[in-house]
């Protein structure tokens, strides 16, 4: 059984990511297997276009729906496609480009599009550039169909190379995208975390990840096609990438934090890691804690990500990197090498 987000959590999602435009609350969600319901609001009528290709204009595109009034179109749609819908506003000339944003990937965990939100300049992240997940041992053959259609051309494993070897990532193998990922321990990232109290649990994240940061921030601004990266879970490691990068976009605060929360209910942990015998890994760090969840009651479950105190780890994150550097621009620059100039290259490649 696929599991979708909420359409109630989706709309509000976008809701608080979407400006004053004609076209507003635009989203689209998956029914089943082969269809999608693309949704709005607006006082005008609204053609829907549609097309495998993000940056395709309405000329390029098929018509969904002409003129509608009724805010919403059923639209058939195999999960083994990637359509954009573009939206056009009958009265101001207005246009919106929306797609759905997580992948219905049989045996995927947290897979999604990072596109869609609103950043500097009242642009929007453009869809189907930037894509985020968690770890894929388990991918099937109807995943990697799905998955070739993205034509990514840079994948950056944040993992360590404990949790590469029980759970290699084979999708550069089948799509032929540069792979890149840095060797480091497990221990070393387990070191502080979760210790104490529970609180500002990515302590120390600013600088043990910075070989990985690096080399995301070099993939976008290389500009050889769409990147994905992706740790464990796609939530903590991906979570702080994500929100660096959007960040860096000029998306809000409020809006980056509720797009991290959403990896609750998207991960899928029983697709993350492969069966394991502690036996054939001795000495991995990792093995120990993946057995254990996959023995518990129902199996592994993803965990709200809050501290005991009801605070949000990135939240807590970006109050670190505020404190520390004075912004998370000054952190990019002088951690990063994403400097004032940099920054103004992600926005011209990635908002449009």
């Amino acid at each position: 059984m696929r599991k979708t987000i909420s359409q109630s959590l989706l709309l509000g999602l976008i809701a608080a990511a979407t400006p004053a435009y004609a076209i507003d609350n635009a989203v689209v969600t998956r029914i089943d297997a082969g269809h999608v319901a693309v949704e709005w609001k607006d006082a005008d009528p609204v053609s829907v276009f549609v097309s495998s290709s993000p940056k395709a204009d309405v000329r390029k595109a098929e018509v969904v729906a002409k003129a509608d009034r009724s805010g919403r179109v059923v639209v058939p749609y195999a999960t083994t496609d990637r359509r954009y819908f573009i939206l056009r506003d009958h009265g101001d000339k207005s246009m919106l480009h929306v797609a759905e944003r997580v992948l219905p990937l049989e045996q995927g965990s947290n897979f999604r599009d990072a596109g869609g939100y609103e950043g500097a300049d009242g642009k929007h992240v453009a869809w189907g550039r930037i894509f985020r997940s968690g770890a894929m041992p388990l991918l099937t053959e109807l995943d990697y169909t799905t998955l070739e259609k993205l034509k990514i051309m840079t994948i950056v494993d944040l993992r360590s190379t404990d949790e590469r070897m029980i759970a290699p990532n084979m999708l550069d193998d089948r799509t032929g995208a540069t792979f890149i990922s840095n060797d480091y321990s497990l221990k070393g990232l387990m070191a502080g975390y979760g210790k104490g109290d529970g609180e500002n649990a990515y302590r120390g994240m600013d600088t043990f990840l910075k070989p990985q940061l690096k080399q995301v921030f070099r993939s976008l601004l290389r500009d050889e096609g769409a990147v994905m990266y992706h740790c464990s879970a796609g939530q903590d490691r991906t979570g702080i990438t994500t929100g660096l990068i959007y960040s860096a976009l000029g998306v809000d605060r409020e809006t980056i934090l509720k797009d991290y929360h959403l990896s609750t209910e998207l991960r899928r942990p029983q697709f993350e890691m492969p069966p394991l015998d502690p036996a054939d890994w001795p000495g991995n760090p990792i093995v120990p804690y993946y057995v254990a969840s996959m023995k518990k009651p129902g199996g592994p479950k993803a965990e709200p990500l809050f501290t005991p105190k009801g605070n949000s780890h990135l939240a807590q994150f970006f109050e670190m990197i505020d404190k520390d550097y004075g912004s998370v621009e000054a952190y990019l620059d002088k951690e990063l090498g994403v400097g004032p100039q940099q920054i103004a290259q992600l926005r011209a490649l990635y908002l449009e």
